[in-house]
């Protein structure tokens, strides 16, 4: 299941925040969440449980289940490169990803909902399916009818763009649309997990 609590929890769980609302949270509350959080010590934490964090961080990152991470591991095993790397790679081209990275959402969780609430346009056809994976060439666009809506006005203007744009996608925020130019490289994608480790961990 995914989860659906506060999310700068997960941050403060991960140790590091994972979305830009979480950062001035994180830095007033760095230590873990709950009654024994101050006294919590991450460096304790044996192999295993270190392998299970950085999965969970990865998975927490993203917004996907146990059941999804699972199954883009299955698709990166099948991959020519290196498994870790495919897998950022394929989590990276997730639909929700890029619109957030795209700066057309302010956090993965307002992407989601603005593509399953059929806000998104992939090549002029209507995609609201989060976990849909975009390939290279393709134009991904807010829908005509959903433009005048305020979060998109606020992203026309650029308030959640990054200050670099990713090498990987060609945005036009006055427009409202983005492509993939091509497939991410593992060291342009800004995630703050240590990919070995989840390999490691799917692999014991």
């Amino acid at each position: 299941m995914r989860y659906t609590g506060p999310k700068v929890r997960l941050s403060r769980r991960a140790g590091v925040p994972l979305t830009r609302k979480a950062v001035r949270h994180f830095e007033r509350r760095p230590y873990p969440p709950g009654e024994h959080g101050r006294t919590t010590r991450r460096r304790d934490t044996g192999d295993y449980g270190l392998r299970l964090l950085e999965k969970q961080k990865l998975r927490w990152y993203y917004d996907v289940s146990e059941r999804q991470l699972r199954r883009y591991w299955a698709l990166a095993l099948r991959r020519p490169g290196a498994s870790g790397a495919e897998l950022v790679g394929l989590l990276e081209t997730r639909l929700a990803s890029l619109v957030v990275r795209a700066g057309l959402a302010p956090s993965i969780y307002a992407a989601r909902q603005y593509v399953a609430h059929g806000h998104i346009a992939v090549d002029g056809r209507k995609v609201d399916i989060p976990s849909y994976l975009v390939k290279p060439g393709q134009v991904v666009s807010v829908r005509e009818r959903s433009r005048r809506l305020a979060p998109f006005v606020a992203a026309a203007e650029g308030v959640h763009a990054d200050e670099r744009t990713a090498p990987y996608l060609e945005v036009d925020h006055a427009g409202l649309r983005f492509t993939l130019i091509r497939r991410p490289e593992r060291a342009e994608i800004a995630v703050p997990v240590d990919e070995q480790l989840v390999v490691e961990f799917y692999s014991r």
